[in-house]
């Protein structure tokens, strides 16, 4: 973590260096979007994921076969007559809008129902093949239900049926918000960016917020330093950057633009994050119960500054990645802290009197001293986040409280002895915040996979609570290309598409739909998503990775796999259209699709055909399985 941060402090010396760097990497001509990128709307299988579960009405032991993403191993039912098989997602989701049956033996005629219901106990029929006459491997079927929890297929017929897959589709939902941290608009001020630089009408701009919100951001962050300070001596910037006054101009350039407003109090004069969280220089000396006042009035004044202006925000932060808690102070010397210099280089100032820092060396220690210490410094620390938290309830309370921490790789208990610890005592100091927010930066927090995890156990121990990734990045370059250490994405425009996608996924993907944001940190100067342009002074364009934005979320979805079984020698009957859901309006519509030639001899012997079929919507697929003519119908 640190070494991320100590790159954000000297971001604004080198942003221009790290773009032009990422815009050596192709050769193609600077056009509307910088770069190519094949992005396509976000799906997943939620049946598949480590917390769905399946059960059999037999209590077939096999059941969860049927989920496991493996296409190879099937539940078969083992009686005569109807048989059940359902899923339970573990948890409501508003947006699922796709099922797949997929049969182990394309040879036979597959009767079905398949149903959805919140409960388990009320049912609405989502597809009915129960009158089939044609046999077939399986079938797609679009519907829209929120609050969907348990998905059933009901099997009539006889004993031996085997079902491979049953998919269950969850898609972006439209009140998932996207966005970014932007608080380097106040540096780049004199730049302008544009969405093509080249063309006769360059479309966006010149302002950076034009762009991103041409691109599909709703969201806008804005980290606030108390007194801006030089990150090594401690001293005041020369422009004060990022501090109170000059963000008042970035908030209303947001609202401005109809994007929703993030404040982010740091509570310091210069960076915070794991690796040092130190006081704001005025609040240095304060005694502890002065330092508590100073946060709930510092808090309190500048989102009533905000709200005067008219750029309420719609959520505030009450610290940045506080997992080892903020403000550090004379508990600093046990923590063992040696940044930033300032702070170690004026110990008799910044550490002359109690802070929030954690004293998580003693975490489950036996012994009754440490025990007190460990105590005492997680009751300084949620009395000063308290303060913080009941200021923007009296100050702004259309906002929403934010507690953003990190889940370092491998270190999820610590994670969640912070909730325990956090949650517990602010609540018996009269307060209690809405949203959980973490950090995820592969390199730093592990694996797409751990992500999924990480929310899943917050969500899951917290129902109550939004949970947010409050920053997340991916390069477009460096390396050779390689990919960031645990992540399966390559450092070029298409991976840094791929890699955010994945972060979106796994928040929409979130149990009950608790996950409810996503923010890019500083897409315009750290693991960029724009270049500067070749030729072009001050001149900034996007990579075709910022489109992730607008095209993760699907407008149509299609019947995308039909399933034909014909007999060896015979020609298949392809359907002529294909069904569609379009998510605004949630009607199903027949669209038509024309398909590839059959290559000559194809049915000749046994075997599976996959055809491309293309609509004007997009393209689509018809699995051909080729039988023997004696196969039993």
């Amino acid at each position: 973590m640190s070494n991320r941060h100590m790159l954000r402090a000297i971001a604004g010396l080198t942003a221009l260096a790290t773009v032009v760097a990422a815009g050596t990497q192709a050769t193609v001509p600077a056009h509307a979007v910088f770069g190519t990128a094949d992005i396509k709307p976000i799906e997943s299988n939620i049946a598949a994921k480590f917390w769905a579960s399946a059960t059999a009405s037999s209590g077939s032991s096999t059941a969860r076969r049927a989920i496991d993403g493996d296409p190879a191993t099937a539940w078969a039912t083992d009686k005569a007559g109807p048989q059940r098989l359902t899923v339970d997602l573990g948890g409501a989701y508003d947006n699922l809008r796709k099922v797949r049956v997929r049969f182990a033996d394309p040879g036979m005629v597959n009767r079905y129902v398949v149903e959805a219901s919140s409960d388990g106990r009320r049912w609405s029929r989502i597809a009915d093949r129960s009158d089939a006459r044609v046999r077939s491997r399986g079938a797609v079927h679009l519907f829209t239900r929120p609050g969907t929890r348990f998905v059933r297929l009901t099997i009539a017929g006889r004993a031996g049926v085997g079902v491979s897959e049953l998919e269950v589709f969850n898609y972006l939902r439209d009140d998932l918000v996207l966005g970014a941290d932007l608080s380097w608009i106040d540096d780049y001020q004199t730049r302008e960016y544009w969405v093509d630089p080249l063309a006769a009408d360059r479309g966006a701009g010149p302002n950076l917020l034009d762009v991103v919100k041409d691109r599909g951001m709703q969201h806008s962050r804005l980290r606030i330093w108390n007194e801006p300070r030089s990150e090594s001596t401690g001293e005041p910037t020369p422009v004060p950057r990022q501090g109170p006054e000059r963000s008042l101009q970035s908030a209303q350039w947001i609202k401005q633009r109809g994007m929703g407003l993030g404040i982010d109090f740091h509570y310091a004069d210069s960076w915070a994050d794991p690796s040092k969280q130190p006081k704001p220089r005025d609040w240095a000396e304060l005694e502890f119960d002065e330092l508590t006042r100073s946060v709930y009035d510092f808090t309190a004044d500048y989102l009533r500054r905000l709200a005067a202006q008219g750029t309420v925000p719609d959520k505030v932060a009450v610290g940045n990645e506080i997992i080892n808690g903020f403000m550090y102070g004379s508990e600093a010397a046990l923590i063992g802290t040696t940044a930033p210099p300032y702070f170690v280089d004026q110990a008799s100032i910044y550490q002359s009197k109690p802070g929030g820092g954690l004293l998580w060396k003693y975490w489950g220690s036996a012994d009754p001293v440490e025990q007190r210490l460990y105590n005492e410094a997680w009751d300084r620390f949620t009395t000063l986040a308290a303060a913080g938290i009941k200021a923007v309830r009296d100050a702004s309370p259309r906002s929403k409280v934010e507690i953003h921490v990190i889940v370092g790789t491998g270190r999820l208990a610590k994670t969640m002895e912070f909730w325990h610890q956090f949650l517990t005592r602010v609540k018996a100091k009269g307060q209690d915040p809405d949203v959980l927010a973490i950090s995820y930066y592969p390199e730093w927090h592990g694996t797409p996979e751990a992500l999924d995890v990480n929310l899943h156990t917050m969500a899951t121990t917290y129902p109550d609570y939004e949970l947010d990734v409050a920053e997340t990045s991916y390069p477009a370059s460096g390396g050779n290309g390689t990919p960031m250490p645990n992540s399966p994405f390559p450092r070029t425009i298409q991976g840094q598409a791929d890699a955010i996608q994945r972060v979106f996924q796994a928040a929409n993907d979130v149990v009950d739909n608790q996950g409810s944001g996503v923010l890019t940190w500083e897409p315009a100067g750290w693991q960029s998503m724009f270049r500067a342009v070749p030729n072009l002074p001050n001149t900034w364009e996007p990579h075709a990775s910022i489109n992730v934005y607008n095209a993760s979320r699907a407008k149509h979805i299609l019947e995308d796999t039909v399933y034909v079984t014909t007999a060896v020698g015979a020609t298949p009957v392809l359907p002529r259209t294909i069904r569609m859901l379009t998510t605004a309006t949630r009607k199903v519509s027949a669209v038509p699709v024309r398909w590839q030639p059959l290559p000559p001899a194809a049915t000749d012997t046994p075997g599976q055909i996959v055809l491309a079929g293309a609509t004007e919507k997009g393209p689509v697929s018809a699995v051909i399985d080729v039988v023997e003519r004696t196969s039993a119908p």
